[in-house]
């Protein structure tokens, strides 16, 4: 995907496929000939628009990174320092395999030594202060009914298979899964030293207490309510002592996410054999802790997750995954100099611009709106005008100092990391909410929107192309970056963030008649997802998906406004043969084009929000007007919707 021409205006042209009607699949018009020729790298799940800028990016940190690998004697505490060491540590394989499972050995011994259900939990909160799952998960957070004080929050866990229904569901693919998942368990303690015998037993012990869990486990759609999973509770004698093991002083209230998972849990725990829990824990720390030992536990641990998950042929080189794992250990200060060597100010001014226009087209689009209110639409404008917008990269960064990386300790730098992280997260409880905080890095491309922080952001990476390009054709800017910022915008106002106020607080600001109509608009959304198959007969989940829908039908619908109104301004013209809003629609799609396994769609399907590629095209533009009008739709043709059946929300 790469510039071409002296004629280029930002759309690969030489990907549209003519032998598709653009009004029977317009995904595969625009992106088809493209989709045909395109090959999966094989150590990729998926190939794509997103994932390409990813590896262009990943090259522009592997310059930083290189360049600091050539110099010595960084000063000790610096980010340099700590970014060059982590990586040698991370690309230091010959030790790592010299090592083996000799790090786990103090962790193996405080399992084996478990002699009570008292030792039970308190193994339990020592492992998952070292950052190993089990049984449960425990996190600070925003309180969502009080969004100006952080609180202790549990959540369900405790398995090792993507979500509930692979161990619940007895269809094809859930089924494959699980029976790679028991082989897999197989293999890597067999790596570890186990015995045929303890192996077989650990088998069955880990998937009968994973799948009890799973049974006590809320649903994925239901755990997108946040009303759901919102249980203001005064903990109980066994979860204070649970929680002061975790370092947290003494509270008065936590928000229990399932209540039935957590009573099912309790139960668990005085009712399965100790011996059992031992070999459960200790699965699950060899499980987690894989990506920080030796090659052979690295290589079978893609074998399941990347290979059997996603259907990826080939394991990355080293130096990209010891690149991948500096970035996710060391974002910030790595994000820090990536910014300063790849993200003038010039480009986070004139994204701002972009986004002062798109709030502006927002909020007359909601004035307009025949289905709501009034009084309704009063509270949304004032929502919207609330919303801080962050762009670029944080106005401070964490910068990891007193963490200790050495180049020779690799799983240890791990740990310090995690020690490191852990007590940031601790110390929120003693202070107000930051509203400053990023949750993702400036070299990460993607974006999103914090429900309780009414916020939306755009981190560094993303604003490049096929995003954002400021020598191309503003028809593929709007269509591009200009709905990507609308998207995030819109979760704001989706089936889940529409449950929030201005100040991200948790509580209904609909009239009931409009609360009712917006209800009713998105069972359209649902039922049009749910008819799109993805793979050997697998569809699309359409109340998974209906908040990230909904939000690429509002990013779609306000980002072709804002286009308009520059039209009104800059004035039309014809490039190529294409009208202004033909432009607009093929940059559309060309921001989603992507190539995937088979394994990593179903996989996809089942368990992610976000729709596949094709339906994240598709469904907006057979629910918007302007699109039938530019490509002349009409009764007969497949994307053809009845416009009763047609879902205008945002």
């Amino acid at each position: 995907m790469q510039k071409q021409s002296k004629n280029w205006w930002g759309f690969d042209a030489k990907g549209i496929d003519i032998a598709v009607r653009p009004q029977d699949d317009f995904y595969s018009y625009a992106n088809g000939g493209w989709v045909k020729k395109t090959k999966i790298p094989p150590h990729e799940a998926r190939w794509g628009s997103f994932i390409t800028l990813r590896v262009e990016t990943e090259q522009k940190l592997k310059v930083i990174v290189d360049e600091l690998l050539a110099k010595q004697n960084h000063k000790k505490g610096t980010p340099e320092q700590l970014i060059a060491d982590y990586y040698r540590s991370a690309f230091d394989m010959p030790r790592r395999n010299k090592l083996g499972t000799k790090p786990l050995w103090d962790f193996v011994r405080r399992i084996e030594n478990i002699s009570s259900q008292k030792e039970l939990v308190e193994t339990i909160a020592f492992l998952h202060k070292a950052g190993v799952s089990g049984v449960w998960s425990f996190f600070v957070d925003q309180d969502s009914k009080n969004s100006a004080a952080y609180i202790l929050h549990l959540w369900q866990g405790g398995l090792g298979l993507p979500e509930r229904d692979y161990y619940l569901e007895n269809k094809p693919e859930q089924k494959r899964v699980r029976d790679a998942y028991v082989v897999y368990i197989a293999n890597l303690l067999k790596i570890a030293g186990f015995k045929p015998a303890e192996i077989a037993r650990a088998q069955k012990v880990v998937l009968d207490i994973e799948t009890a869990l799973a049974k006590a486990s809320m649903s994925k759609e239901d755990v997108r309510d946040p009303h759901k999973v919102y249980h203001k509770v005064t903990p109980s004698a066994f979860w204070k002592s649970y929680l002061l093991l975790m370092g947290a002083p003494v509270v008065k209230k936590v928000i229990v996410g399932q209540p039935k998972f957590f009573a099912e849990a309790q139960k668990m725990l005085k009712e399965i054999p100790l011996e059992d829990w031992k070999v459960y824990l200790t699965w699950h720390l060899l499980n987690d802790m894989s990506g920080g030992l030796s090659q052979a536990f690295v290589t079978e641990q893609f074998n399941f997750y990347s290979g059997v998950l996603h259907g990826v042929k080939k394991m990355k080189p080293l130096w990209r995954r010891a690149l991948m794992s500096t970035n996710a250990a060391l974002g910030e200060p790595l994000g820090k100099l990536y910014v300063e060597r790849y993200f003038p100010k010039e480009a986070k001014h004139k994204i701002d611009q972009l986004v002062s226009d798109l709030f502006s087209v927002y909020a007359e689009r909601m004035q307009q709106l025949d289905w709501m209110s009034v009084a309704t639409k009063r509270k949304a404008i004032t929502k919207l005008r609330a919303m801080t917008r962050k762009i670029g990269y944080p106005t401070k960064w964490d910068l990891y100092k007193g963490v200790v990386i050495v180049p020779d300790d690799y799983f240890g730098n791990g740990l310090r990391i995690h020690a490191h992280d852990y007590a940031k997260m601790m110390r929120k409880l003693a202070r107000g909410v930051d509203r400053s905080e990023w949750f993702m890095s400036p070299q990460t491309v993607n974006a999103y929107c914090s429900q309780t922080l009414n916020d939306i952001v755009f981190p560094a990476a993303i604003l490049q192309w096929p995003f954002f390009d400021p020598t191309a054709d503003m028809a593929v800017n709007y269509a591009g970056i200009g709905s990507v910022i609308g998207h995030e915008m819109t979760h704001a106002f989706d089936d889940q963030g529409a449950k929030f106020d201005l100040k991200g607080n948790m509580q209904n600001w609909w009239t009931p008649k409009d609360k009712q109509a917006f209800e009713k608009k998105g069972k359209l959304v649902v039922a049009q997802a749910n008819a799109h198959e993805v793979a050997g007969g697998i569809h699309l989940n359409g109340q998974l998906t209906l908040g990230e829908n909904i939000a690429d039908l509002g990013g779609l619908v306000i980002a072709y406004d804002a286009y308009q109104k520059y039209l009104a301004k800059a004035g039309r013209k014809i490039v190529g043969g294409l009208s202004p809003e033909m432009r607009f629609f093929l940059g559309f799609a060309q921001m989603e084009r992507e190539v995937a396994r088979p394994e990593t769609l179903k996989m996809r399907a089942l368990t992610d929000p976000h729709a596949v590629a094709p339906f994240r095209i598709n469904g907006p533009l057979a629910n918007f007007e302007p699109f039938y009008k530019t490509f002349g739709l009409k009764k007969g043709d497949k994307l053809y919707r009845d416009p009763s059946k047609r879902a205008h929300i945002w």
